[in-house]
């Protein structure tokens, strides 16, 4: 394990010669933004967004117990939440969402969104991905797109933060990665848990491989003398995967990025203690560091009430207990505390936030007195870097099931990402992504 700060960092089982060479190296200075990747500066001019945090919110919220309530709807369909006002002129959240409700002049909503399948694991794949059909292979997600223009700086370029990969107790999303690009662009993921302790889950110890010392360069490279006669004898086992992960561990920068404990305890209790909360702040930190692009999971497991899970969103029983106590609250404080950091930071005007789940919940509440899968609307939240804050864009009908404007699918909303990351058509056509969906001009400034 490394220690960073007072956190500890799960560390590697293989090394290859170039990764132990490279981190005995010299340690580099830490760069605040990283020089764009030689594609990226043939691309266009500089991105409005130098990053993106995409927070995935997965198991689908109920988009009418957040934002876009329906206190004039029949009661089987508006729930038992109190609309209350927003700064945004005419508009309402849910009570569940205060804190965003005084900070509704800080993003732009969309309540209009639509995705096509049912089920999560498809729906899943397609929101990651933006695509609006299943292929197989699928299309490559959109960390994976711009983790391919901007290429490897000082850290990974699409970044994973969570409890784990996004799956459901039957298997996992198969378009959270590099889809028909290949393994080589999925994201390179991180574990936060709800204290801030940082680990890195494709690293392991070596036998006789301890915690000391590894944060102290003298001590570092003396430990990579050692393990370097290990590695001679287990080399042909090692893949890209672990070069980049050491390579990582052995990084400056990186130390720096993955060290909460650096944080306040008063920036810290901002976020909250709970996992995604603490990712919300892990995610800050490495936009601060240079990462293009950073996925926040909000769960791991979709489900929200089952054995050995992690309290995803998909509510079909307790819907309304859990805003209320659980997950209201969690997503209340941490994005507004994300939205008022990167403000404070001044990062907010070059970095997009983009929050939203796979599809929404039922309009008619079910015989549980919950709400099932509907992908026939839902909302995504933008925020930051090109976005045209105070706005809501779309509308749904009187019980929110469906969007009475323009629907924005799956492959609407990465052409967007993609276009305010700087991949504009043309790129995104050499690249056979997104070439003919519609970008959302209504949310753009």
């Amino acid at each position: 394990m490394l220690t960073v700060g007072s956190q500890t960092i799960q560390t590697c089982a293989g090394l290859s010669r170039r990764g132990l060479l490279l981190a005995s190296a010299a340690a580099a200075p830490r760069v605040l933004w990283p020089e764009l990747s030689q594609a990226a500066l043939e691309a266009g001019p500089p991105p409005k967004a130098r990053s993106v945090i995409l927070l995935w919110l997965w198991g689908g919220p109920s988009h009418l117990d957040t934002f876009d309530p329906k206190p004039l709807a029949p009661a089987d369909v508006r729930g038992p939440f109190s609309p209350i006002a927003t700064r945004t002129p005419g508009i309402s959240f849910a009570e569940t969402l205060p804190r965003l409700a005084a900070r509704s002049d800080r993003f732009a909503l969309c309540r209009s969104n639509i995705n096509f399948p049912p089920g999560h694991l498809e729906a899943g794949t397609l929101g990651l991905s933006g695509a609006n059909e299943l292929t197989n292979p699928p299309e490559p997600a959109m960390g994976a797109v711009l983790g391919r223009v901007r290429g490897y700086g000082a850290l990974p370029p699409f970044v994973a933060v969570g409890r784990g990969p996004v799956r459901d107790v039957v298997g996992l999303v198969t378009g959270q990665g590099g889809g028909r690009w290949g393994s080589a662009h999925d994201p390179f993921r991180l574990k936060c848990d709800d204290l801030g302790q940082v680990e890195i889950p494709a690293l392991e110890l070596l036998p006789g491989q301890t915690t000391a010392g590894l944060s102290d360069r003298v001590r570092l490279r003396s430990e990579l003398d050692r393990l370097q006669r290990q590695a001679d004898r287990r080399i042909e086992a090692w893949d890209g995967g672990y070069q980049r992960a050491y390579e990582l561990i052995a990084s400056p920068t990186a130390r720096q990025a993955l060290d909460l404990s650096a944080e306040s305890p008063a920036t810290r209790a901002a976020f909250g203690a709970s996992s995604f909360g603490q990712s919300c702040l892990l995610a800050r930190r490495l936009v601060e560091a240079g990462v293009p692009f950073i996925q926040v999971n909000w769960s791991s497991y979709v489900e929200a009430i089952t054995p050995n899970c992690d309290f995803g969103w998909d509510t079909h029983i307790w819907n309304f207990e859990m805003l209320q106590d659980r997950h209201g609250p969690i997503l209340d404080r941490a994005l507004s505390a994300l939205l008022d950091d990167l403000q404070e930071r001044g990062l907010d005007q070059s970095t997009l936030v983009l929050a939203l789940g796979e599809f929404g919940r039922t309009p008619r509440i079910n015989g549980q007195m919950a709400r099932d899968h509907w992908p026939g609307c839902y909302f995504s939240l933008w925020a930051g870097a090109g976005i045209r804050a105070g706005t809501v864009v779309g509308r749904s009908d009187p019980t929110a099931s469906a969007p009475v404007t323009p629907p924005v699918t799956p492959r609407d909303v990465a052409a967007t990402v993609l276009e305010l990351a700087g991949v504009p058509l043309t790129r995104r056509i050499e690249l056979a992504v997104q070439a003919n969906a519609r970008v959302v001009e209504e949310l753009l400034a």
